[in-house]
C-alpha cells in the first residue's frame, strides 16, 4: 500500500501552468461563450446571414439587426457544435425574421385597434370645437337668405332634399344655396 503524505498532493493554487495542446486550447476557448474564438467562428458568416434577413425583411436595417441577433446569441450559447455553426446561424436568423413579422402585426393591430376605439375628447378639443362652432354660426348668419336656411337645416341634421321640402323650393336649387354657402364658409375660413 502506498503511502500519501501531504507534499504530494498538489492543490489547484500550486499545481504549475501546463502546456495543453494547441487543439485543445482552442476548443475549449470555442466552448466558452462570448470568448474571442467564438467570435472568430461566427463572424465570416454575416454577410450570407444579412443577405438571407435582406431577401425576407422589408428594411435593410431590420436585416441587419437580425443578423447581428444571431450572431450573439451563437456566440452566446452554451454548447454550440462548432461543426454546425452555419446550420444554427441560418435557423436562428430565420426565426427572428418570423419573430420580426408577429411583433409588426401585433403592431399593427395594436395600432388599428387604438385608432378605431373611440375616444373621449379632452377639455381643450371640446373648448376648441366650442370656439369653432359659434364662429361657424357666426359666419352661416353672414350668410345670404336661402343659402343661410339650407346651412341651418343642414346643421340641424336635415337632408338636402328635406330642407328643400320645408323651404317648398326644388332639389336642385336646394343643392346650389348648399354648394354656394360651403364655398363662402370655406373661403371665410381661409382668410
Amino acid at each position: 500500500m502506498t503511502q500519501i503524505n501531504g507534499d504530494d498532493i498538489e492543490s489547484p493554487i500550486q499545481q504549475p501552468a501546463r502546456q495543453a495542446p494547441q487543439e485543445a486550447v482552442t476548443l475549449a476557448d470555442v466552448d466558452q461563450p462570448f470568448s474571442g474564438d467564438r467570435w472568430s467562428l461566427v463572424l465570416p458568416h454575416r454577410e450570407r446571414l444579412v443577405h438571407i434577413a435582406r431577401r425576407r425583411l422589408p428594411s435593410t436595417a431590420d436585416a441587419e439587426d437580425c443578423a447581428q441577433e444571431a450572431l450573439v446569441r451563437a456566440a452566446g450559447f452554451r454548447n454550440l457544435d462548432s461543426h454546425r455553426v452555419g446550420q444554427f446561424l441560418t435557423t436562428t436568423v430565420l426565426r427572428l425574421c418570423v419573430d420580426h413579422h408577429r411583433a409588426r402585426m401585433r403592431a399593427d393591430r395594436a395600432m388599428a385597434r387604438s385608432v378605431a376605439a373611440p375616444s373621449d375628447p379632452g377639455p381643450e378639443d371640446s373648448t376648441c370645437d366650442r370656439a369653432e362652432a359659434l364662429w361657424l354660426l357666426d359666419q352661416t348668419r353672414r350668410l345670404r337668405g336661402r343659402e343661410r336656411q339650407i346651412m341651418m337645416a343642414r346643421a340641424a341634421g336635415r337632408t338636402t332634399r328635406q330642407a328643400a321640402d320645408d323651404l317648398s323650393i326644388s332639389v336642385k336649387a336646394a343643392e346650389g344655396a348648399f354648394t354656394r354657402g360651403r364655398a363662402r364658409l370655406l373661403a371665410a375660413s381661409r382668410a
